[in-house]
């Protein structure tokens, strides 16, 4: 488009897949899942032996519905570490994820 300027909101943060601005992405963190919108839930802790030391850990954020494929995918390559729930949003540091529904175990 002529004379268009791209300014730091019409990017997408690579991650997270939500607009960027000056300090860091906006709004809460979304599906590592190409296409995929939803809110994060989970984080895939994860490492290429070749590329990165052992003890180094990248993150990929996953749905409920995309966890399995992208853990699959990175379990296949011998990169998955971990998987941990993610925080939702505006949980404090340390809180611990929300369980289901009454009297039903937090799903892993």
């Amino acid at each position: 488009m002529p004379g268009h300027r791209i300014t730091p909101m019409d990017t997408a943060h690579p991650l997270f897949g939500t607009p960027t601005g000056p300090d860091g992405p906006v709004g809460p963190p979304k599906c590592s899942a190409k296409g995929c919108r939803d809110l994060a839930r989970w984080s895939l802790l994860w490492n290429n032996p070749t590329l990165h030391t052992p003890d180094r850990r990248k993150s990929w954020l996953a749905c409920d519905t995309h966890r399995d494929s992208l853990s699959q995918f990175l379990a296949v390559r011998g990169f998955l570490k971990e998987t941990e729930p993610f925080p939702e949003p505006g949980a404090q540091p340390g809180a611990q994820p929300a369980a289901g529904p009454a009297g039903a175990p937090a799903s892993e």
